[in-house]
């Protein structure tokens, strides 16, 4: 399918690897110059030449943390008209709840519900008054059911859809889109970081805590990062016009409701 956004600019914060890597990918292989960005300088740089030889699109690189106001910037001055953005940063490691401390609960609200805002408060009015824009936030699917450890991170990007409720119906009419991808388990490095603290706790080795975990999923399998990124560029393609303020769940099943 021809997504319609063949020259569109994009920027894909987190996308060094792991699911932000595949959105940029899905987005390059649609034919968009696509930013990506990064804390490691070398994977970026991997990553780019990786998406450039595969794509044959255009990629630029931002190397920095889009937490900070600085890296903000520099994404800014990279790309200062995106049409589209996906936010994306890592979430709060693992860790049970009562050993959450007042520093570690602000650094994870900055990550996953502070710093998107910030980003989508820096690009949304250029994309208005161009009359096109797509704004996607890959936040969990831990934001409709609990992950145990995951508390911090799936209250901040609780936060960070509550608040796009009503900011993507205030710009609703003039062609810019907020929405909201929902992944349940995908085969990435954070994943696999998840199974070996799951493998701790159980006290079993990283293949058994793996097929535990899995068994949880009616699907039977993780997801690939190349599904999500496709799903992802959809809901920036002209044909998403008229999908916003929604949270699209791709988990295999695993969040169990009628709707």
């Amino acid at each position: 399918m021809d997504l319609g956004i063949s020259g569109r600019k994009a920027i894909v914060c987190g996308s060094s690897r792991g699911l932000g890597k595949a959105c940029a990918l899905s987005l390059a292989k649609a034919g968009c110059e696509v930013v990506i960005n990064g804390m490691d300088a070398k994977r970026l740089s991997e990553t780019a030449n990786e998406l450039r030889s595969s794509t044959n699109s255009k990629i630029m690189e931002v190397q920095g943390d889009i937490t900070s106001q600085d890296g903000q910037s520099a994404l800014a001055a990279k790309c200062p008209d995106p049409d589209i953005l996906i936010t994306n940063a890592g979430g709060p490691p693992f860790k049970d709840f009562r050993e959450l401390e007042r520093d570690s609960m602000l650094t994870g609200v900055t990550w996953n519900m502070i710093s998107p805002i910030e980003l989508i408060q820096k690009f949304v009015d250029g994309m208005v008054e161009r009359g096109f824009g797509r704004i996607l936030n890959i936040t969990s699917v831990s934001v409709n059911m609990p992950v145990s450890g995951l508390d911090l991170s799936s209250g901040a990007r609780a936060g960070l859809t509550a608040f796009c409720a009503g900011v993507c119906r205030s710009i609703a009419g003039t062609g810019v889109t907020i929405n909201h991808i929902q992944p349940g388990f995908f085969d990435t490095d954070r994943y696999r970081a998840g199974i070996d603290a799951l493998a701790r706790q159980l006290g079993v080795e990283h293949d058994e805590a793996h097929a535990i975990r899995i068994n949880e999923v009616p699907a039977k399998r993780a997801g690939t990062p190349e599904e999500f990124g496709d799903a992802a560029a959809f809901l920036c393609s002209m044909q998403a016009g008229y999908i916003t303020g929604q949270s699209l769940l791709l988990d295999g099943g695993l969040y169990h409701s009628s709707f």
